[in-house]
């Protein structure tokens, strides 16, 4: 079918209802930037996922790097978009304006070159993401150890996806399909989905970012639900590959063990979490610090129900009126991945 006949197909689809999560940040920018959602029916109903690793990152993490940046012989180095996500008091934002040695990075590669010209220093990496950034983090610590730096540390709340997608399996019934997350996939491959779609009888397509392969995928899926399949369809075989990235993956399973990890909003999933493997661990900041049983109820925000599908962002009633990229009140609104940023974003464009 050519894209006039998909849209066709998706604006008339008048059977049962369908719910499907796209889980990555970006392509639920790319829906709201193509008005997706005005040509589908109103029985196909699109909603995010826990796609946004900023979003899911414990306020206790937030805690420690403020406490490692408040250190005078140590510098705290993180990615902008980790500024203004609230810790328990406080961000890295706020603590950098009251004194606190918080440095911004392009890449982590930077950090090297500083400590080796300032040796006095130790520079604390905040090191957030999903599989995709992984990678980047191993190869700091083999530059660490090939160049026998010591004054690097990371501080990790690096997660992974599959085990926070069989959870929303498990607890929630209604959704029908996923849109698979992209920038993961082009690590993980597709083949990983298999498990998760078999055992849990959910179909996956795995697209990429343009107006055509989201209306794809959404296709994809539909048509899967009608006909009962459940299976794992890669609709972006240019760039992902079914076995993945085997490069990236191995450098993943050599610096870092999984473990249970903490989701902010959602609790403990199990399997969920990367920490450095023992051999390594002289490079670890404190990553293994866990939040207190009722750190995420100090606030009226519900990203975790926001990030699991349960809400859209309007239905917060904190959301575009005291929560906004400018003051944040939940890890939603900061980051450019976050789902009620990109409504936001998207709602204001839009008039």
């Amino acid at each position: 079918m050519n894209l006039e006949q998909i849209i066709n197909f998706l604006s008339t689809y008048d059977q049962e209802d369908i719910k499907i999560m796209e889980v990555c940040g970006t392509h639920t920018a790319s829906i709201f930037k193509n008005g997706i959602r005005s040509l589908l029916s109103p029985k196909i109903k699109l909603i995010s996922g826990p796609g946004c690793p900023v979003c899911v990152t414990p306020s206790s993490y937030i805690d420690k790097a403020i406490e490692w940046s408040q250190k005078p012989d140590c510098v705290l180095v993180t990615f902008g978009d980790m500024m203004k996500v609230p810790g328990t008091t406080k961000s890295l934002s706020e603590a950098k304006a009251e004194g606190a040695n918080v440095k911004l990075m392009y890449s982590p590669q930077e950090v090297i070159n500083d400590a080796i010209e300032t040796p006095q220093k130790t520079y604390i990496i905040a090191c957030v993401g999903f599989e995709t950034t992984t990678p980047t983090y191993a190869l700091i610590i083999e530059q660490l150890e090939n160049k026998k730096i010591n004054n690097v540390k990371l501080l990790t709340a690096l997660r992974r996806v599959l085990p926070a997608l069989e959870y929303i399996c498990e607890t929630d019934t209604e959704i029908d399909g996923f849109i698979a997350p992209g920038h993961v996939s082009t690590v993980l491959g597709s083949e990983i989905y298999y498990k998760v779609a078999k055992k849990y009888k959910r179909p996956f397509a795995v697209a990429g970012f343009e107006a055509e392969h989201v209306l794809l995928a959404i296709f994809d899926l539909v048509k899967q639900v009608i006909n009962m399949k459940h299976e794992v369809h890669n609709l972006y075989p240019s760039v992902v590959k079914p076995e993945g990235n085997i490069v990236a993956i191995n450098y993943i399973d050599k610096y870092f063990d999984i473990k249970p990890a903490y989701w902010r909003g959602i609790g403990v999933i199990p399997d969920s979490g990367l920490f450095l493997k023992q051999p390594f661990r002289c490079y670890d900041a404190g990553s293994d610090v866990l939040p207190s049983e009722n750190e995420e109820m100090l606030t009226k925000c519900r990203c975790g129900e926001v990030i699991l599908g349960k809400i859209t962002p309007p239905e917060c009633s904190m959301f575009s009126k005291i929560c906004t990229p400018q003051n944040a009140k939940g890890p939603c609104m900061v980051s450019s991945e976050g789902t009620c940023g990109i409504w936001y974003r998207f709602s204001k464009e839009n008039g």
